[in-house]
């Protein structure tokens, strides 16, 4: 008699656990975003140029060195920062400017922004500087898209795969 009271108490303990995580787990309902306008994320992580360029080692310097640690250059560890425009029918919409990470700022810098457009088609254009010069960009990518309400557009970067994707 006790076991069977036990099995049963038991039951309700954990119908009364069930009932509870499938409460909070619907419940407050969650909204991600203004359903009446499109979301634009950009979302990119990228190594920039060295701040100083690799310099190739001599015969001398490569002799020098211990036989597991020969190479034919030497390189500087720290990297340039990352210079992001990002525009919404001719409107810039993110400027910045992203340190590289890691102790040595020797790192990717990584960077992502979201913010809310107005439904409907834009000229949305990209720009990214990841070398040492002062004017001009090294990736520029411009398309006409059509925007969605309750959707995202999601514009991410891949130097192997030419540059930014718009998706």
């Amino acid at each position: 008699m006790r076991s069977a009271l036990r099995i049963l108490l038991q039951f309700f303990a954990y119908a009364a656990l069930a009932a509870t995580l499938g409460y909070f787990a619907t419940q407050p309902a969650y909204q991600y975003g203004d359903a009446s306008q499109a979301s634009v994320k950009v979302s990119l992580s990228h190594a920039a140029e060295r701040v100083e360029p690799c310099r190739q080692l001599t015969q001398e310097e490569i002799a020098e060195l211990a036989a597991n640690m020969r190479r034919t250059e030497s390189c500087e560890r720290e990297r340039l920062p990352l210079i992001l425009e990002l525009d919404v029918d001719g409107e810039t919409v993110v400027s910045i400017t992203a340190k590289p990470s890691g102790l040595w700022n020797d790192g990717p810098a990584s960077i992502y922004e979201r913010f809310e457009v107005a439904p409907g088609e834009h000229v949305i254009a990209a720009r990214l500087r990841d070398t040492a010069r002062t004017d001009g960009w090294d990736y520029e990518t411009a398309e006409t898209v059509d925007l969605l309400p309750g959707r995202y557009f999601t514009v991410t970067f891949r130097p192997e795969n030419g540059g930014f994707n718009f998706r």
